[in-house]
């Protein structure tokens, strides 16, 4: 497997971290207008200037939007420089943290919580997509999850979010026991797999779905998108198609030294994922790169990432329904018990 698929795996945001129908411009445009008030500003807090700002987030969906908010130069008023860079394990994630050297990075609302429960110091800001997992198969005729049953389904990331909310739709069909439920460590082994021949279906997130996809097709295979998870998850909860997988987080040490940045940087990225969702081809070829996939995935993984940049308070109702979810669960994902207001800028 060439080495741009291999990259697919490096990341735990994937688990995560969409109907395919691109969040409209009002939404967005919304989100924008709402960061011009945020809470956290006042005339209290301490400005001063910004020389650098370097954006974190993992080589997935999210991330289109920031590495092509800072190559079509839509930060400038955040710094005078700004700059993107992947991080590729949690345990690198949480080390920058730690130390300081990161200060505004992309990822799980899961983390985002457990982080913030234990103290760390950060605050959810926005989230940046509103769900990209999805079944795919080699059988062009599953449509429904009645489909699945006397099936066996791979699940990447055992007992995280992918596996719980597959287990709660399940649960929702009354189809507990009828499927077979087969785990892989990542999603790039489920596609692996896929492509091997051993497995015929997998839920996979982006854009690790259309990689799969893509090279399945170079290859002469056909591999499908059959269910999307996003609209299950609606089904469960009773609720929109919304599963706020993963966010902007920053530091309190950031927000309290740099509110006007901070304002700043949150309008420019929701003005960011406007324009990555209306020329995917664009914000493609801007963010190869940065994220080191190639742009034909990222091209066709946009339309199903359901990249936004809303404002986390105002997802607030989404976000604790899926963090409600995990935690009955498994507590430990999110810190031990559910955070509270504060996690929320």
């Amino acid at each position: 497997m060439p080495n741009t698929l291999k990259q697919v795996s490096e990341t735990n945001i994937i688990e995560a971290d969409a109907a395919g129908h691109a969040t409209t411009r009002r939404t967005l445009c919304a989100g924008i207008a709402a960061t011009l008030a945020l809470p956290f500003l006042n005339t209290r807090a301490r400005a001063s200037s910004l020389d650098q700002l370097v954006l974190f987030g993992p080589p997935a969906g999210p991330s289109i939007t920031l590495a092509y908010a800072v190559g079509k130069g839509l930060l400038r008023n955040v710094a005078d420089k700004v700059e993107f860079r992947v991080w590729r394990t949690p345990d690198e994630m949480r080390a920058g943290l730690s130390s300081g050297s990161m200060r505004a990075v992309v990822m799980p609302t899961t983390a985002a919580a457990n982080l913030h429960t234990r103290g760390l110091g950060l605050k959810l800001a926005s989230v940046m997509t509103n769900g990209l997992l999805y079944m795919v198969s080699r059988n062009d005729k599953i449509a429904a999850f009645a489909d699945l049953e006397g099936q066996s389904v791979t699940v990447p990331f055992p007992n995280d979010t992918p596996e719980l909310v597959f287990d709660a739709a399940l649960a929702h069909h009354r189809m507990t026991g009828k499927v077979k439920v087969e785990r892989a460590g990542t999603p790039i082994e489920a596609v692996q797999m896929l492509l091997a021949g051993r497995i015929d279906t997998a839920l996979l997130p982006e854009p690790a779905v259309s990689a799969a996809i893509f090279k399945a097709s170079t290859g002469g295979q056909a591999l499908h998108r059959v269910i999307d998870m996003q609209k299950e998850w609606g089904m469960v909860t009773a609720s929109t198609p919304v599963m706020p997988q993963a966010g902007l987080a920053l530091t309190q040490n950031f927000l309290d030294d740099h509110p006007e940045q901070a304002t700043a940087l949150l309008a420019g990225l929701a003005r960011a994922a406007v324009e990555v969702n209306a020329n995917p081809a664009a914000a493609a070829s801007q963010a190869a790169s940065a994220l080191e996939l190639p742009w034909p995935v990222l091209q066709a993984s946009i339309p199903y990432s359901n990249l936004v940049a809303i404002a986390a308070r105002d997802a607030h109702g989404p976000i604790e329904t899926l963090l409600k979810a995990v935690a009955q669960r498994h507590p430990e994902m999110v810190g031990g018990r559910m955070p509270d207001a504060s996690l929320y800028l």
